[in-house]
């Protein structure tokens, strides 16, 4: 066994390249505090790994090539949380605005009252509720009168866009405002670069042209400024993103449901997710509904994680 597999330890490998890994290494020629060999640990995505040396590239200056035979210990570790993950409800919120080029916005403090057309032939509650999310400036049933006074004005339904179980709704039930019952959906989130390899692995083990679905898989685009709709097989399954700054939403992604369970849903998110990468976006979001256990399964497995839960109440 060559002398560098010896001193491999447990836990590190050929396996850990691609992965975010601490080595643990000693400092030849140097002593360290207690009179032994110096050592130190470096904390990066492992690059490449050969018998003698691997290499660890941390998230700033250079990569930094280690001998086998100098490392100590070493694990992989998860990955850096996304710092998009840290963002306000509010905040991550404020890109539902970009799905609509006719959509009237008024502030409320922090809130934003929002009214839309209809959209694909009905109205979309997420452009004609207020995002109450935040602070509105003002006194909960102050605020509460001037949203009903509002959505009077512009003929809809006053509607409110809350975190589920959140200060805010627990504030308007008290109020006697009241759950729809019915849209309750996750915001979930996801880095576009990983969401692409999740979708590219995903479809190699499907062999999605080969499933023998008798219809044509070359996707077709449809672009009109910031947004897209990718359609497949005529329709079979089609889906829309829209970009706003470096994020893009992914919205009416629909498979027929004779040919679901095939990965065309798949598809379509890569097809999206390509063309956003082209232009800059590196964070992708989504809604989904909270009882939609098969897209959530398949948004998860893709590498989407959620961020919060909206629900949303109507006034009395």
């Amino acid at each position: 066994m060559p002398e560098a597999r010896r001193h491999r330890p447990r836990g590190l490998g050929p396996h850990v390249v691609g992965q975010r890994v601490v080595v643990r290494r000693v400092l030849p020629g140097e002593t360290g505090p207690s009179g032994g060999p110096a050592m130190t640990d470096v904390l990066g995505v492992c690059t490449s790994w050969s018998l003698e040396y691997c290499v660890v590239q941390p998230s700033t200056g250079p990569a930094v090539t280690i001998a086998l035979a100098d490392i100590v210990s070493g694990k992989p570790v998860p990955p850096r949380p996304s710092v998009r993950q840290r963002v306000s409800p509010h905040d991550a919120q404020s890109h539902v605005a970009s799905l609509w080029d006719d959509l009237v916005t008024e502030p409320l403090g922090e809130w934003v009252l929002r009214v839309a057309p209809p959209y694909d032939g009905r109205l979309r509650r997420r452009g004609n509720s207020v995002l109450a999310m935040g602070s509105p400036g003002a006194s909960l049933p102050e605020a509460a009168a001037h949203v009903m006074a509002f959505y009077t004005r512009h003929d809809r339904r006053p509607l409110a866009q809350v975190v589920s179980d959140g200060d805010v709704e627990s504030s308007l039930l008290g109020l006697g405002w009241a759950p729809l019952g019915s849209g309750d959906a996750h915001c979930q989130l996801a880095s576009v670069s990983r969401v692409l390899r999740s979708c590219n692995a995903e479809l190699g083990r499907l062999g999605y042209r080969q499933t023998g679905i008798p219809v044509d898989l070359t996707p077709r685009y449809m672009e009109e400024g910031s947004r897209i709709e990718v359609t497949l097989g005529g329709g079979t399954a089609r889906g829309r993103a829209a970009l706003d700054g470096d994020w893009v939403g992914l919205y009416s992604l629909e498979v027929d449901p004779a040919h679901r369970r095939r990965g065309l849903a798949t598809v379509v998110l890569k097809e999206l997710l390509d063309w956003a990468a082209s232009r800059g976006a590196t964070t992708a979001w989504l809604h989904v509904e909270t009882d939609n256990p098969g897209a959530i399964a398949l948004y998860e497995r893709l590498g989407f994680v959620t961020h919060h839960t909206t629900r949303y109440l109507a006034a009395p």
